[in-house]
């Protein structure tokens, strides 16, 4: 663990040192008509150019009078080749006067983005554009703080799943213990009712309004018209395969030929579930995706498997299976976790260089010191567990092998298990930490 420690330490070191410009949520670059212009005739369209290309959302665009009248007409659409660019048409024969355009777009990471701008047409007054060509979220403050909680145990559910891992490669007695099993199926139903609560919130999420609007069947529709809303349903599919394998892949007189084909779908499938929740945050406005994209699933995929190990160790050691060898399953899950702590150091170093904007992020944003955070977690984790289990799990062997003495060896179970419980809560922490800044902007 001192190893892991050094390289949390280095990769700091180098995020520091190598942060290099990397973009953000989407951004209107430009307007036509621009903000302010005053044309002699009224336009037959209203479009803007963005920084990147969401398709075509429903709604996105709207433009008013001074009245609050809606005078657009027809859906939005893209009106050249530009695929960053969409517009709306304009109703025919507008009379002269000044006109407000709201947008609100949903970003590829999820997040919306709001703002205004306003045109007159002929010489009357410019009607004041609140946040003209902004990139204001507006986001209502409830339905901000349930989306965050609910991404919190959304990241939890995943968690118990990673679990799965320490059964199959260090616990292969827990296969058959229903406190494992069960733990493994509060995993699965926590990431689908969060699945499911993640795409009624998302509506009103981006479009700034309150609690009440959930099931505004309006918004569920444009929700599910988005890669967003169509990636959640892939993540409850997926799911809820997983959770169909679990019973079978589980069970003791399972043949190998069998196991290793539902050792396999059960990746396959939890892939799957990784994969919906790293393309639709942050890595997906990297210029390389690929990159982005991919390390955040090495990322994700190591968390899970580590601190889910760490809570069915902390199970297993609470009560062990009759004739268990703890200090074999200690030594297995901390080969296990040795592994996944490097994968996540190298994968978060990379993900901070792509994702975050510049060095400046660190301490003129709540992007960075939530980083920051993270990473003191990370490493407050690793210091528990290097200090504790080393000794531990060395006083379990010894005793065991030596003298037996089964006060010395209920002493060191004893001390293990504290030690465990304390990196489950600090697990919990930096999982809660990983929820804000997925709903934080990088450069803001």
């Amino acid at each position: 663990m001192k190893r892991a420690l050094a390289l949390l330490a280095f990769l700091l070191g180098w995020l520091v040192l190598g942060a290099t410009p990397a973009s953000a949520h989407v951004e209107v670059l430009s307007s036509t008509p621009g903000d302010g212009a005053r044309l002699s005739a009224a336009p037959s369209l209203v479009s803007v150019t963005l920084s990147e290309n969401i398709g075509i959302q429903p709604g996105s665009i709207k433009v008013v009078d001074l009245e609050g009248h809606q005078v657009d007409s027809g859906p939005v659409f893209q009106p050249g080749d530009v695929a960053e660019q969409v517009g709306v048409r304009l109703k025919p024969g507008l009379p002269d006067g000044s006109y407000l355009v709201e947008y609100a777009f949903v970003s590829a990471d999820s997040h919306p983005v709001r703002g205004t701008f306003a045109f007159v047409v002929g010489t009357g007054p410019l009607v004041t554009s609140a946040g003209a060509v902004s990139a204001a979220t507006g986001t209502d403050a409830a339905v901000d703080a349930v989306s965050t909680a609910v991404r919190w145990l959304a990241y939890v559910g995943v968690v118990l799943l990673g679990g799965l891992a320490f059964l199959v490669l260090c616990r292969p007695a827990g296969r058959t213990d229903r406190r494992a099993r069960r733990l493994l199926r509060w995993g699965a139903g926590l990431v689908a009712a969060t699945t499911v609560a993640t795409f009624v919130l998302q509506g009103p999420y981006a479009a700034g309004r309150n609690l009440e609007a959930v099931f505004d069947t309006g918004l569920l529709a444009d929700t599910l018209r988005v890669a967003y809303g169509k990636l959640l349903l892939l993540r409850l599919a997926a799911v809820a395969a997983f959770a169909l394998l679990l019973p079978r892949l589980l069970r003791r007189d399972l043949p190998d030929r069998l196991r290793s084909r539902y050792e396999n779908l059960a990746m396959v499938t939890g892939f799957l579930v990784l994969l919906t929740f790293s393309a639709t945050g942050h890595p997906v406005t990297d210029p390389i995706m690929f990159v982005s994209v991919t390390a955040d699933l090495v990322h994700f995929g190591a968390i899970a498997v580590w601190t889910g190990g760490l809570a069915q160790l902390a199970l297993c050691l609470h009560r062990p299976a009759d004739g268990e060898d703890l200090p074999a399953v200690a030594t297995r899950f901390s080969r296990l976790a040795a592994g996944c702590v490097t994968a996540i150091a190298l994968s978060g170093a990379v993900l901070a260089l792509r994702i975050m904007p510049s060095l400046e992020t660190l301490w003129t944003t709540k992007f960075g010191p939530l980083v920051l955070l993270k990473i003191a977690g990370l490493a407050v984790l690793l210091a528990v567990a290097s200090r504790s289990r080393r000794a531990v799990r060395r006083g379990l062997a010894g005793s065991s092998s030596a003298s037996g003495d089964t006060a010395v060896v209920t002493a060191d179970v004893r001390k293990l298990r504290l030690a465990v419980g304390a990196e489950v809560l600090l697990s919990a922490v930096v999982l809660a930490l990983a929820a804000l800044l997925t709903v934080t902007p990088p450069g803001g």
